[in-house]
């Protein structure tokens, strides 16, 4: 039975490496290597509860105050590996800020893929950034990477009338529906059973029911219905980690009620694809821009923040 343990968690690397293609992105494959003329940059790390939160922040020169957009990257990644998207984002007007996730495990902070167990906890980013001196509190957008756009989604769920703007590339917004049991295939069965039982470690939780709750959390397909800022899904066509069913389903709930959604699958496009594949990644980062522009630059909300300080 161990044997067949370690071939199945075998057989899981395998297909994870192959099918993701992903274990060496580029994160500046489309953004700046060096620092642009003009930006400003700052480091830091807040920790409230049992979280800390690791991050990288950049914006124009000048006294603003500017809109803000929220960077999270995929799993595993860090703040500092999304430096190239803040200093774009930086360069184009925005006061842009990357955010990583550590928990308080047994005495030490970790990553984890469940970083967030209170109902406070994916606030606290917009909480502290909203009140940087040179923030605009009344144009926030958020931008994520598969696990990260799972973040940005449910931040919009979380404080939505303080989100303008979302935009999601490939998340999974749908854990329960992913990791189902009836997968056809031995095989495919097998490997499903392998990854719940790393979730279920990562989440922390000591039964099956509190596991299924904790996956419904995690997904934003269950908190479609509070989103009101205009969302962007972003997915590749051949992606095999994350199936572009994942964002078509999370477009055709948010379009049922009643938001502004646009799906766009891009053709040969596979996991993380817009740090790997050039000619996609230029194409989705065109429409990214577009579409925080058309909702941050074009379009602010009138509303002033109160007690902010410096970053």
């Amino acid at each position: 039975m161990r044997v067949l343990g370690r071939q199945i968690l075998l057989l899981v690397a395998l297909l994870f490496l192959s099918a993701c293609r992903h274990f060496f992105p580029d994160h500046h494959l489309v953004h700046p290597r060096e620092l642009p003329a003009g930006v400003v940059t700052w480091s830091d790390s807040i920790e409230k509860d049992e979280l800390r939160i690791r991050l990288e922040g950049a914006r124009p020169a000048g006294a603003g105050p500017f809109p803000v957009v929220l960077v999270h990257p995929e799993a595993g990644r860090t703040a500092a590996e999304m430096r190239g998207v803040v200093w774009d984002l930086a360069k184009r007007g925005y006061l842009a800020v990357a955010a990583d996730y550590e928990r308080l495990i047994k005495g030490r902070y970790r990553r984890s893929l469940f970083p967030w167990r209170s109902k406070s906890d994916p606030v606290a980013l917009l909480e502290a950034v909203s009140r940087n001196a040179f923030a605009d509190p009344g144009r926030v957008g958020l931008l994520g990477f598969s696990q990260g756009g799972v973040f940005s989604l449910i931040i919009a769920a979380q404080a939505a009338e303080r989100i303008d703007a979302v935009v999601a590339y490939y998340p999974l917004t749908d854990f329960e529906h992913w990791l189902r049991r009836d997968q056809p295939g031995f095989l495919r069965r097998r490997i499903v059973w392998a990854i719940r039982r790393y979730f279920w470690r990562q989440s922390g939780t000591s039964s099956e029911e509190e596991f299924q709750a904790a996956l419904r959390r995690a997904s934003p397909y269950h908190y479609a219905e509070e989103i009101e800022a205009p969302v962007l899904l972003i997915h590749g066509a051949r992606d095999t980690t994350a199936p572009p069913e994942q964002s078509q389903r999370m477009a055709d709930r948010l379009a049922a009620a009643g938001g502004n959604v646009r799906l766009l699958v891009v053709p040969d496009a596979v996991h993380i694809f817009n740090f790997r594949q050039r000619t996609q990644a230029a194409e989705a980062w065109g429409a990214t821009v577009e579409w925080l522009d058309s909702h941050l630059m074009l379009m602010p909300r009138e509303e002033a923040g109160e007690g902010k300080t410096d970053a």
